[in-house]
């Protein structure tokens, strides 16, 4: 892992929170910073390429745009454990993937643009993978606003 300096620290923690909806929001977010917009971009781009930041983007609410998001988890026998990752994968709805150690030792998550298309897509990656897929919905939803200091 890349070591941060102090600008690269400062993006990370000014960037955790609002970000600005304007016409030039990377213009309006480096300025604070004392940097130029093409400065940050880059520094974006570099803590990307390093894998320090996995992703840089909004979060939102699915459901309000008429989308779906579920929890879905697998019992993958550990020799066959790699071929049902790499299925599981290649699905554009898999929003991300974990091995975890336990029974059902995958767990990913579905984003899909209607709630019918989460059946769809676990009936999909069960044909596919010859496991089945149970899916976990959202009972309710809570807010946590993380934001780590780095």
């Amino acid at each position: 892992m890349t070591e941060l300096d102090t600008i690269d620290r400062a993006i990370i923690n000014a960037l955790q929170g609002d970000f600005p909806l304007c016409p030039a929001p990377f213009a309006a977010a480096a300025a604070p910073l004392g940097l130029s917009e093409g400065e940050l971009l880059e520094r974006l781009r570099a803590l990307r390429d390093a894998g320090t930041l996995s992703r840089f983007g909004p979060l939102y609410q699915i459901e309000r745009l008429g989308g779906a998001f579920c929890l879905a988890a697998m019992a993958v026998p550990e020799a066959d454990f790699e071929r049902v990752a790499g299925i599981v994968n290649g699905f554009a709805e898999v929003a991300h993937n974990y091995r975890r150690e336990h029974r059902l030792n995958m767990w990913f998550v579905l984003a899909t643009e209607t709630p019918a298309e989460i059946a769809a897509t676990c009936a999909a990656i069960e044909a596919a993978s010859g496991l089945p897929v149970l899916p976990f919905p959202k009972d309710r939803e809570y807010f946590v606003d993380l934001s780590l200091q780095a």
